[in-house]
C-alpha cells in the first residue's frame, strides 16, 4: 500500500515552504542537524550567470571532454552539440534511430573516463521500440555500437540518465515505462538502475548473476552521481506525494510501487530525504565540494544540499527559484564552475525567447575531479523536503515529468 502523508502532520513537523531557503528533512520528517563540511551556497556566484548557449531545444544529457568543452544532447532533435563558452554551439552528431515523443528522445550522455585513450561517447535514447544505449566516436558519429537494448520505452518514465562510476562501470537509470509492476520484476530492465561494463557486458560483481540490474523498485530515476567517498545517490520522481533521493546499494529494493517516499517496511530501503513534487521533480544532480546540487523541473529551482563525509545531510537551500524556469541538468565543469540547463521547450514549460539555455555559474576556486572521473564530472548524495497540497507527478502534471 502506497504511503500517504497527511498535510496536518507535515505542518506539525514545521516544514517550511519559503522560496529562498527551505529546511531539509530526512525521510522520517525530522530536520537534519549536525556539522557538515560543504561548499556553501555563497561559494557559487548565482548572481552573475554566464549564458554559454541559448536557443537550444531541450538540452538533456551533458558531459565534458578533457579540453573543458561540453557535449550536450538535444532530446527531441536527436543531436549532440559541442559547447565552448564564447563560441556558437556546433553540431557534432545526429544520433540514428532516435524517436522522440512525450518524455522520450535523446536523453543521457556520458564521456568515457578513458576518453583520451578510447575516444568513446555514450548516449541513451528511445527508439521506436525500446530504450537503447550506444557508443560512438566524434570522428565517425554515424557508426554506433549498441551497448544495451531491450528495456521498454513509453511516452512517460523512460529515465535515461547515464554516468560512469568510480569503478569505471556505466550506470543507467531506466524508468518503469508507465507500468509500475516492472519495478519489482527482476526479469524486466525497467524500473531499475543498471550497471554494465563499457562494452555492454555484465560485470561479475553485479548483485544478480547474469543480469545488468544493480538496484530495483524505482519509478523514474533521472539523476545519478557519487560523493567523494564513492557512494552512489539517485534522484527519483515520485507520483503524488514524495520525490526522493536514495542512497543506492547493490541489490537494494527501493519499494516502488508498493511504497512511495518514507517507509518502515524492512523489505525496502527508505529514501535519504524526500520533497513534495511541486517543489522538486528532480532530474540531474552533481556533487561539488561537499554540496549536492539538484536540478528541479516543476520546482523551477536548483537545490543545494550540504552533505558531510559521513553522509549527514545539512540544511538545504533553494537557489535560482523561478529565475530560469524548469531546470533539467546540473554538472560540475573541469574549471569548478556549475553548468545548468533549462528545459522550458518541453511540453510542460513556458519558454522565453532565448530558451533553452545553458548557464554557467562560477565558484570560488577550481574543484578537483570527482571520484573515479577523468578530468571533470559528477558525484552525488542525499537531499531535502518541503510541503505542498497540490497533486503532482514527476515534473508538472499527471504521472510523468
Amino acid at each position: 500500500m502506497r504511503l500517504r502523508v497527511i498535510a496536518t502532520v507535515l505542518l506539525a513537523l514545521g516544514l517550511g515552504t519559503t522560496a529562498s531557503a527551505e529546511a531539509g528533512a530526512t525521510a522520517s520528517g525530522r530536520p537534519v542537524g549536525g556539522a557538515v563540511l560543504a561548499l556553501g551556497a555563497g561559494d557559487v556566484d548565482f548572481a552573475r550567470p554566464e549564458v554559454v548557449a541559448s536557443g537550444l531545444d531541450i538540452p538533456w544529457g551533458l558531459d565534458f571532454l578533457p579540453d573543458g568543452s561540453a557535449l550536450v544532447a538535444q532530446r527531441d532533435q536527436g543531436t549532440v552539440l559541442r559547447i565552448r563558452p564564447g563560441r556558437p554551439p556546433v553540431q557534432v552528431a545526429q544520433i540514428p534511430g532516435v524517436i522522440a515523443g512525450g518524455e522520450g528522445g535523446l536523453l543521457g550522455l556520458a564521456v568515457s573516463p578513458r576518453y583520451r585513450l578510447d575516444r568513446w561517447v555514450y548516449v541513451c535514447f528511445t527508439t521506436a521500440s525500446d530504450i537503447r544505449i550506444t557508443r560512438f566516436r566524434l570522428s565517425a558519429p554515424q557508426t554506433q555500437q549498441v551497448i544495451l537494448s531491450g528495456p521498454a520505452r513509453a511516452s512517460i518514465h523512460n529515465g535515461g540518465r547515464i554516468a560512469f562510476g568510480p569503478d569505471g562501470l556505466l550506470y543507467a537509470g531506466i524508468g518503469d515505462a508507465g507500468v509500475p509492476a516492472n519495478a519489482q520484476n527482476l526479469a524486466s530492465r525497467n524500473g531499475k538502475i543498471l550497471r554494465i561494463r563499457p562494452n555492454g557486458s555484465i560485470p561479475a560483481g553485479n548483485p544478480f548473476a547474469g543480469s545488468p540490474v544493480f538496484s530495483y523498485g524505482h519509478r523514474n530515476v533521472q539523476g545519478l552521481t557519487w560523493d567523494a567517498q564513492g557512494r552512489l545517490f539517485a534522484t527519483e520522481f515520485g507520483q503524488n506525494t514524495w520525490d526522493e533521493v536514495n542512497r543506492i546499494v547493490a541489490g537494494g529494493n527501493y519499494g516502488w510501487p508498493i511504497v512511495e517516499g518514507p517507509s518502515s517496511d524492512p523489505r525496502f530501503r527508505a529514501p535519504v530525504v524526500v520533497w513534495p513534487p511541486a517543489q522538486a521533480s528532480p532530474s540531474g544532480a552533481t556533487f561539488a565540494g561537499g554540496t549536492l546540487f539538484v536540478a528541479a523541473l516543476r520546482g523551477a529551482r536548483l537545490w543545494a544540499v550540504p552533505v558531510s563525509p559521513a553522509g549527514t545531510v545539512g540544511t538545504p537551500s533553494a537557489e535560482l527559484v523561478g529565475a530560469y524556469g524548469r531546470l533539467r541538468t546540473v554538472e560540475l565543469a573541469p574549471d569548478g564552475s556549475l553548468w545548468v540547463t533549462t528545459s522550458n521547450r518541453d511540453s510542460n514549460g513556458t519558454p522565453a525567447p532565448v530558451d533553452d539555455r545553458i548557464l554557467r555559474f562560477a565558484t570560488g576556486e577550481r574543484q578537483p575531479p570527482p571520484a573515479g572521473r577523468a578530468g571533470s564530472r559528477h558525484f552525488t548524495v542525499p537531499i531535502l523536503t518541503t510541503t505542498s497540497s497540490l497533486p503532482v507527478c514527476d515534473q508538472n502534471t499527471g504521472s510523468s515529468e
